[in-house]
């Protein structure tokens, strides 16, 4: 069986998503794929190159003022190119995410990475995680604290610099990154059988 290759395209204004990324791709890695993670305000044609080679994309952005970052946004509008030759068409694609706020409107954020990927023909790879902190017994140090289930999502103070990612919310895009890996092994044995 073929090693999945899953490229993490990502923006980290102030490093707290880049906290994350690191941690997707570990637990990607940890699950026996290829990483590439792709900071993609300074992403290269080589670069390109690897997301077009990828089995999956997770895409992840700190969220401004309702939606992903500019920079990101950037790299959204500069992947219609790979839309028009139905490049990226059935690869898996996930997304990760992180504010100052509990909310702070990063579901909006989630559903932008989705429609991205749905507009490119990808199939979206959620949680596959039940909400954590919920309930009287449960702490914040669960898996999946904000109860998100379309991807990883993350809270770190404003006031606070990247090392104060809560170590829950970076375990939790750790499982992401596994998840992603492990569900790209089972479309490949899929696409094999077939």
């Amino acid at each position: 069986m073929t090693t999945p290759v899953v490229s993490i395209a990502y923006h980290s204004g102030y490093g707290h998503t880049a906290v994350l990324a690191e941690a997707v791709r570990s637990g990607a890695a940890d699950a026996g794929a290829e990483v590439h993670l792709i900071n993609v305000a300074e992403i290269t044609e080589e670069q390109w190159a690897a997301l077009d080679a990828s089995d999956a994309i997770v895409f992840g952005s700190p969220t401004y003022m309702g939606t992903a970052s500019g920079a990101f946004h950037v790299f959204a509008e500069a992947s219609s190119k790979r839309w028009f030759g139905l490049d990226w068409k059935d690869k898996l694609a996930a997304g990760f995410t992180n504010s100052g706020s509990k909310s702070g409107d990063k579901l909006h954020t989630l559903q932008f990475f989705q429609i991205l990927a749905a507009q490119h023909g990808m199939h979206w790879v959620n949680l596959g995680l039940h909400p954590g902190w919920n309930t009287s017994e449960a702490s914040e140090h669960d898996l999946n604290r904000l109860g998100v289930f379309a991807g990883a999502a993350a809270q770190t103070n404003n006031d606070e610099g990247p090392d104060a990612v809560h170590k829950a919310d970076v375990a939790t895009a750790e499982h992401l990154g596994r998840r992603v890996t492990e569900t790209a092994r089972t479309f490949a044995r899929g696409r094999a059988a077939a």
